[in-house]
């Protein structure tokens, strides 16, 4: 084997060189189109990104209003409950008022037969003309009658005054 000519180490050498070039021109093509694709796929994943960041903040929006109803709806329960526990108290006073009401039905029929006795009078009478009314029983006190009578005209009436 003889060696090659400078000529053909040339020739070869060109060949080689433009075979490199050619590979180095195919290499950056395809860098090319990854770099492309790459930027294609992150442009799909932002907006896929910046899609979901929006829903979630479109959940967070109506999760909020929806707290906000909650609160506002558990606010207006409380007072409703606040108001009835008022009437329910109120109503558990007026039942004990009726139940000593109840309780001392038999004076209050007394009192009443007695009044509608004294309207059938013609008039009041003078202190000399009570010795001409029959005798009216005494009233006969009770075992309650001996309570405070401010006590007792509380329970009554409900109040103090």
């Amino acid at each position: 084997m003889s060696s090659p000519s400078t000529i053909e180490v040339k020739e070869a050498f060109d060949a080689h060189l433009s075979a490199v070039y050619g590979q180095v021109d195919r290499l950056e093509g395809t860098v090319r189109e990854q770099a492309e694709s790459l930027i294609r796929k992150d442009e799909q994943y932002r907006a896929s990104m910046n899609d979901m960041v929006e829903a979630k903040d479109r959940t967070i929006a109506l999760l909020q209003k929806k707290l906000a109803e909650s609160e506002e709806e558990i606010k207006n329960m409380k007072a409703s409950i606040k108001a009835k526990d008022r009437e329910l108290k109120c109503r558990r006073h007026h039942s004990q008022l009726l139940i000593q009401m109840c309780r001392n039905r038999a004076r209050l029929n007394n009192l009443v037969a007695l009044m509608e006795d004294t309207l059938e009078l013609p008039c009041f009478p003078n202190v000399e003309q009570c010795a001409l009314l029959p005798n009216v029983p005494h009233f006969v006190p009770s075992d309650d009658d001996n309570e405070d009578s401010s006590d007792a005209a509380r329970r009554f009436f409900g109040t103090s005054v």
